[in-house]
């Protein structure tokens, strides 16, 4: 079995394509469904965001399967594949595991840390499990992908740094008044990034707003997503000492508001902080007012600057997840391993049931006389012997399994307790119309019953 991802991402497709290929909650069924039923796809996932749109599959012939994925697509979407193959990416096997787990952890996002991204991957992963189109394989690793999300978000600080203009802003005034509570905000102009400043600024607490635009249509039309109040200039200017925080960010081409007037305002605010933003290009506020006593005047550089700095703080911090990741791949290539071992382990417990199910019977044969009670007695005391010998053997087989030579080791062990025909007769049962495996090595045959096994609990 082999796991694949195909997809896109906001990396290597524009958004005029992604959009193109965005599944609506209420299809993700029927396309779960449908993508089940592609040819060799044993188990799948879809993970459907606005940045990205990725199908992971187990499959059992990854080249071929790239294909009929992309045929799925082009069936689902009814877009000629030449018209967006060139913008998908695909990985395989570890590739494929690594590439999830980074997904998840915030590390592929376009804003590195963000932990939006987990709750989307295991709400895919969820409705994947209930439509029944996950199973052995996908159930251990997506499993593993939030486990290990949540441990490197708890484990790091790579979400605490503030990595948005509008989010910098919030964080210095933080740093001014401890908390926004019963602090008063005005908006000068009525750009997005203002207006998503002033957001996040009233959702951290802040309870009053003046907004303020040459259009008073528009400022009364912005005033109204803050319970606000629209104020032309000249007002603006009259109640500037009643406001904590100004963000300006007009088409103005001089100063919208200057050191004089400024000053002014200080005077009536009795030496209570000024917090002011200026995200305009050219500036709004004139740069002399940064020297008004208790005013704290920042512009966009200034925050690109902060952004910038808490951006290498996150790339610090993600390259501490990329040593978790590397090692939850290990654990699972660990685990994977081991699966085919299954077959083995049964197979030496179903010849040693027989063994002791024989012995039996020849002891009651040679022993008429035995009662019910000694019957029960040396039955449980045989069958103890029994599994005390078999404990390490299988122990060590597990750890073989894991070992650069576990095919040989492997091998040798069939061959040491003699299951070459119990594997084979366990081999024609899995393969059940198939034809008996003829002329295999047991290594050979351990590996087919391995695969039988993972696709009997992936179907």
């Amino acid at each position: 079995m082999h796991i694949m991802v195909v997809g896109l991402n906001y990396r290597t497709a524009p958004v005029e394509v992604r959009e193109r290929f965005t599944f609506a909650d209420r299809d993700l069924p029927e396309a779960l469904k449908q993508l089940k039923q592609t040819k060799s796809i044993m188990e799948c996932v879809i993970v459907a965001t606005c940045n990205r749109t990725e199908l992971y599959a187990v499959v059992d012939r990854p080249h071929l399967c790239g294909h009929y994925i992309r045929s799925f697509m082009e069936k689902w979407f009814k877009t000629p594949r030449e018209d967006f193959t060139s913008d998908l990416y695909m990985h395989e096997d570890e590739k494929a595991i690594e590439h999830l787990f980074r997904v998840t952890s915030g590390l592929d996002s376009m804003v590195i840390g963000e932990t939006q991204i987990l709750g989307q991957v295991k709400d895919a992963f969820l409705l994947a499990q209930e439509q029944k189109t996950t199973g052995t394989l996908f159930n251990s690793i997506f499993k593993q992908s939030v486990t290990l999300a949540k441990k490197a978000h708890s484990d790091t600080a790579v979400g605490e740094a503030a990595v948005s203009v509008s989010y910098a802003a919030v964080e210095l005034g933080k740093r001014i008044f401890g908390q926004f509570g019963g602090k008063t905000v005005m908006i000068v102009g009525a750009g997005k990034m203002s207006e998503l400043t002033a957001k996040h600024l009233y959702s951290s607490g802040v309870k009053k707003v003046f907004v303020v635009n040459r259009t008073y249509d528009r400022a009364v039309q912005l005033a109204d997503k803050f319970n606000g109040t629209p104020l032309d200039m000249k007002e603006a200017v009259a109640r500037l000492h009643e406001t904590d925080i100004v963000i300006s960010s007009t088409g103005s081409d001089g100063y919208v508001l200057t050191r004089e007037q400024v000053t002014a305002a200080m005077q009536k605010r009795k030496s209570r902080p000024l917090f002011m933003i200026d995200i305009a290009v050219p500036r709004d506020l004139d740069p002399a007012i940064a020297s008004v006593e208790n005013v704290f005047l920042y512009d966009i550089d200034d925050l690109e600057g902060i952004v910038e700095s808490n951006m290498e703080q996150r790339r610090q911090e993600a390259a501490k997840i990329e040593v978790l990741i590397e090692a939850e791949v290990e654990a699972y290539r660990q685990w994977y391993k081991t699966l085919g071992v299954a077959p083995l382990i049964q197979a030496l417990q179903t010849k040693a049931a027989a063994i002791h199910a024989e012995t039996m019977d020849s002891l009651t044969n040679k022993l008429p006389d035995l009662g019910d009670r000694e019957l029960k007695i040396i039955h449980k005391l045989t069958k103890s012997i029994v599994n005390q010998m078999m404990h390490d053997p299988i122990l060590r087989v597990k750890e073989m399994a894991g070992e650069k030579h576990a095919d040989q080791a492997m091998d040798m062990f069939v061959k040491l307790f003699a299951l070459e025909e119990e594997l084979e007769r366990t081999a024609e049962k899995a393969e059940k119309s198939k034809p008996v495996i003829e002329k295999s090595s047991p290594a050979d045959t351990l590996a087919k019953l391995g695969q039988g096994a993972i696709a009997a609990v992936t179907t």
